[in-house]
């Protein structure tokens, strides 16, 4: 007879298992237990580790992180709203499956500000901007020579909050925020070498556009930027299907 994924017994806590990417929980940690669980299911849901479309076994999160039942299923109701697993009737829970469609709103949502975002701060040319642009632009350069890739991946964030933050606009921001956090998955799955190659070169003519005052090119090459996103994640699909939703 088969065995539920939430009553399977601790072998898929072994050397090599997914969930060797959760960490136990220190005694005296801050926050409570199910917020500890989530943040590290979603670190875990996010960089793949845990891969779109597996079953997630409840017993071995709580074996590997040392916790009960109750913060378990706590945490997975709260990714299960943020749309990052779902339940399946008779069979558990497991990691959702990246929806292109999901990412093509969340995409069009960050088009449509940030290439507004760019126009205005091309009119601005404000001299601290352009500063901490060409910054973070010798950051990511360095990053992609030593092979960091997290850390580029923090620095190709922090570009664009740069740019955010320079039109001071809150509530946009915060939308960005939101719609860029629900492509997290899918930017993990274009963190190759020769993304971020590329990733470097659109954010480098990005500021070359700015840099001259050109409004219209700087909309233009964030608008490619963005479009390249998705014609990256259309090819992983294809790729690897099991990854997506039909």
């Amino acid at each position: 007879m088969s065995t539920s994924p939430d009553t399977t017994t601790a072998a898929t806590t072994t050397v090599g298992s997914p969930y060797d990417a959760l960490h136990k929980i220190r005694s005296g940690e801050r926050g409570s237990l199910t917020d500890a669980v989530e943040a590290a299911l979603r670190e875990a849901i996010v960089t793949l580790a845990l891969e779109p479309g597996m079953m997630i076994d409840k017993l071995a999160v709580c074996e590997r992180m040392g916790v009960s039942r109750f913060p378990v299923s706590a945490a997975l109701a709260r990714l299960a709203h943020a749309g990052l697993v779902e339940v399946l009737p008779q069979r558990g829970t497991r990691v959702k499956p990246i929806a292109l469609e999901d990412i093509h709103q969340h995409l069009f949502i960050r088009s449509a500000l940030e290439v507004e975002t760019v126009r205005g701060v091309a009119r601005l040319r404000d001299p601290a901007t352009l500063e901490a642009l060409a910054l973070n632009l010798d950051q990511q350069r360095m990053t992609l020579k030593t092979g960091q890739r997290l850390a580029f991946h923090g620095l190709d964030l922090a570009f664009h909050e740069i740019l955010l933050d320079a039109i001071n606009l809150p509530r946009v921001k915060e939308i960005v925020a939101v719609s860029r956090s629900a492509l997290d998955r899918a930017r993990q799955l274009l963190a190759s070498p020769e993304r971020l190659v590329h990733t470097l070169d659109e954010h480098e003519r990005i500021f070359d556009a700015i840099r001259s005052g050109n409004a219209d090119l700087a909309a233009k090459t964030m608008h490619d930027h963005l479009d390249q996103v998705v014609a990256e994640l259309r090819r992983s699909a294809h790729e690897r299907p099991d990854l997506f939703a039909p």
